[in-house]
């Protein structure tokens, strides 16, 4: 299960409450373009529109070899989710402060899949306390590096 995209800003910037495996409609010009890694998701998020969900800002750069037949960019992208699925995240989605975004595009065979997330965005006091977690749990890491380097002592 190979990254062809991932978004760094969704774990800093929400709260991960529940992740979806989400099938997404391409077309061609878009699926060469991904296998050559032209893609960008860091501003995207999803909406439940009419029973439907749709990718939104997601940019995958038109494809170099293409014809006037080339895709548009920024396209709104439809993703194929069970109904029971599209209910249970927009639930999560109509609560204030939440919100869909994509984790990752990755393949799985020869499809390309997309980790949705329903996340609950984090305050700036959040975001710190994760700075300091993650900075205790390096230092406390290289310390007992440092002690087994040494001998044990």
């Amino acid at each position: 299960m190979a990254d062809i995209l991932t978004n760094s800003k969704a774990r800093r910037d929400y709260e991960i409450l529940e992740t979806v495996e989400a099938g997404i409609v391409l077309r061609g010009t878009e699926v060469k373009s991904l296998r050559a890694g032209r893609g960008q998701i860091s501003d995207a998020f999803a909406r439940v529109d009419r029973g439907e969900v749709w990718l939104h800002n997601v940019h995958i750069d038109e494809y170099s070899h293409g014809n006037v037949n080339n895709h548009l960019p920024k396209t709104p992208r439809k993703l194929l989710l069970n109904k029971s699925e599209i209910r249970r995240l927009h639930a999560l989605a109509v609560l204030k402060g939440h919100a869909l975004v994509p984790l990752s595009f990755y393949w799985k065979g020869d499809h390309v899949k997309v980790c949705l997330a329903a996340g609950r965005g984090k305050d700036l006091h959040d975001k710190r306390e994760d700075i300091k977690t993650r900075e205790a749990d390096r230092e406390m890491r290289r310390a007992t590096a440092h002690v087994f380097k040494r001998g044990g002592r």
